[in-house]
């Protein structure tokens, strides 16, 4: 059995439920008229006031969601489980903070990340990336999956509000986990992680586990490190197919916002080439795409491409009143100032050469020696100001277009003079 099947084997029916419509993108409108169901059904059984629904009910839901074999199979044996509802123990198992909003596509991250602690039996990863990548809406819904999948425990720590522990305290820590299955969340660790606590907690708990949420990585000894890179984009070959283009991930966020401020708004072929420059332009940086999307209730798609080719105006927050992420721009400027020298000098060739580029074609842009080169690209990657691209002959990166118009206004030549 794969790490899927062992996450989807030991959640609940009305979690494996969502688990698998959120994996095919439906709605749970959509999954209702797929099935001839009511929307309120599909709401009561992800939402567990109807723990064992009718096995008519589940074969519509099977095959509505495409399932077949060993898949359908765990399907409808999590539908036939006798599920037991116990009183709430004082020692029952932790949960997480709760996400104040739906992630959207980010569906192949969440499962890579909940199989590799709980499968594979990593105990401590690193997610990096840009601020505004999505990297605590990631990991609050891992820790969800664990939480409500396998029954840990959570300890959620805000590092830009509290330390993980002091000195004296790591023992009351230590106590607190004990040998229970937990994952400890370190969201936010700009500023370095104590490993002294991490090498005491790890020989103290056998069954933790540890994500750790930075814009600056940091080597851990023993740890894996994962940069976040921002969502998939369209090519321009899906400009004028509004279908295909609501399947890319980017665009599924940014019709998200856009139909919670604009309810009536449809992507149609109108709007379609519109909605895939924006998202290309703004790299589906989900912050950037929050931010414009608030700017949505005065100018259309159409005129916020214009907008945007004109300046960086999407990337500052909306008028006063707007809750959405703070400025983007600012994110970027910081990610540029925490560069070395060479690494600045490395981005600005990048940033000024068309198109994609393969790591060779770095060293010889650069005339550095092959390891510093790839190295360098290497920790840009990590930084969130590149992100690789599907290519059929290796592997090949692009800078973000976010980044490339800072460069141009000449962000990067203060930003070198000021070092």
């Amino acid at each position: 059995m794969d790490g899927v099947q062992v996450l989807h084997a030991t959640a609940g029916f009305g979690e494996l439920l969502r688990i698998r419509r959120e994996r095919v993108g439906l709605t749970q409108q959509v999954l209702a008229d797929h099935a001839t169901l009511s929307v309120r059904a599909i709401r009561d059984m992800e939402s567990g006031r109807v723990q064992r629904p009718r096995q008519e009910t589940v074969r519509l839901l099977a095959d509505a969601l495409r399932l077949e074999g060993r898949s359908r199979a765990d399907f409808e044996a999590a539908a036939r489980r006798q599920v037991l509802v116990e009183e709430p123990r004082e020692d029952g198992p932790t949960a997480p903070p709760v996400a104040r909003g739906a992630i959207v596509g980010r569906d192949l991250e969440s499962e890579v990340l909940a199989d590799a602690l709980a499968v594979h039996g990593d105990r401590l990863i690193t997610v990096a990336g840009l601020g505004g990548v999505g990297k605590t809406r990631l990991v609050l819904e891992v820790a969800r999956r664990l939480h409500l999948g396998f029954r840990w425990s959570v300890r959620w720590i805000d590092c830009a509000r509290q330390p993980p522990a002091a000195p004296d305290r790591r023992a009351d820590l230590a106590r607190s986990i004990g040998e229970r299955p937990t994952l400890l969340v370190l969201d936010g660790a700009d500023a370095g992680v104590d490993t002294a606590l991490l090498d005491e907690l790890f020989h103290r708990c056998p069954g933790l586990r540890v994500l750790v949420t930075a814009r600056v990585p940091q080597p851990l000894p023993g740890g894996q490190l994962i940069p976040l890179a921002p969502l998939p984009v369209p090519g321009a070959e899906l400009d004028h197919d509004p279908v295909a283009l609501a399947e890319v991930g980017a665009v599924r966020l940014l019709l998200a916002h856009l139909r919670r401020l604009r309810p009536g708004f449809r992507l149609g072929p109108e709007e379609a080439p519109a909605v895939a420059a924006l998202c290309r332009q703004l790299d589906g940086l989900p912050s950037a795409l929050e931010l414009v999307a608030g700017w949505s209730t005065v100018l259309s798609p159409r005129q916020l491409v214009a907008r945007l080719a004109d300046g960086p105006f999407p990337l500052t927050p909306p008028p006063a009143g707007y809750g959405g992420r703070a400025d983007v721009g600012a994110a970027l400027r910081a990610a540029l100032e925490r560069l070395t020298l060479g690494q600045r000098d490395l981005l600005e060739r990048l940033a000024a050469r068309p198109g994609d580029w393969s790591g060779e074609d770095a060293v010889e842009l650069s005339g550095r020696p092959p390891q510093e080169c790839l190295a360098a690209v290497h920790e840009l990657l990590a930084s969130g100001l590149i992100r690789s691209v599907p290519a059929r002959d290796g592997v090949r990166f692009t800078v973000l277009n976010l980044c490339r118009r800072l460069c141009g206004n000449g962000v990067y030549v203060r930003l070198a003079a000021a070092s």
